[in-house]
C-alpha cells in the first residue's frame, strides 16, 4: 500500500503477486509446499526450514481485509467520498505497465456502473474521467441513486513510474 501511495506502480504490483495466495498453489509443487486453502489470506508465510513457503494462521480475518483493501483502493484505486453534498467516486489506479486496463461493476444503492479503466499512451486518447460519455473536470464520478445503469472510463496515460 505504501508503495501504491508512492506511485511505484511496478514495485507495488510485483510485491501484491508475493503475497497473494492464488500464486502459491499454481502447480501442484506450490500446493504441496504452502499447505493451507490458496483462496484465503495467510497471516504469516514461513521462511525457516523445514517448512520454507508453508502458509500460517488462515482464515486470519484482519489479514484478508488488508488484502482487499490493497487490491480495492491502492492498486484498482477506487475511493468513495459521502460529504452533506452528496456521493461521489474517486479513480486512482495504480497499474503496472503491463496492464492495459481493468472493468469493475459497482453499485452504489440501487444503482449500478459499469467502470472501464484503459492505460495508455496520449496516442490512445484523451486521459480522464467520463460518466455517460460526459467528461468530469475534476476527476470524480458524482454517484446518484437514479436506478439507472451508467457507464463510466477513465483512460490513464502511461509513464514511467
Amino acid at each position: 500500500m505504501a508503495f501504491a501511495a508512492l506511485g511505484q506502480r511496478e514495485r507495488a504490483c510485483a510485491l501484491l503477486d508475493l503475497i497473494n495466495p492464488v500464486n502459491r498453489a499454481r502447480d501442484a509443487v506450490g500446493v504441496a509446499t504452502y499447505k493451507v486453502e490458496p483462496y484465503v489470506m495467510a497471516a504469516d508465510v514461513y521462511g525457516v526450514a523445514p517448512h520454507i513457503g508453508r502458509g500460517g494462521w488462515s482464515w486470519y480475518t484482519g489479514s484478508a481485509g488488508w488484502m482487499y483493501r490493497l487490491v480495492v483502493e491502492s492498486v484498482l484505486g477506487l475511493r468513495l467520498s459521502t460529504t452533506p453534498e452528496g456521493a461521489r467516486l474517486y479513480l486512482t489506479p495504480c497499474l503496472p505497465a503491463g496492464w492495459s486496463g481493468f472493468t469493475i461493476d459497482y453499485r452504489y444503492r440501487e444503482t449500478p456502473y459499469h467502470i472501464e479503466v484503459t492505460q495508455g499512451s496520449v496516442h490512445d486518447g484523451v486521459a480522464g474521467v467520463a460518466v455517460d460519455g460526459v467528461a468530469q473536470p475534476d476527476g470524480a464520478v458524482p454517484l446518484v441513486n437514479d436506478a439507472r445503469a451508467h457507464q463510466v472510463t477513465l483512460h490513464l496515460l502511461l509513464s514511467a513510474a
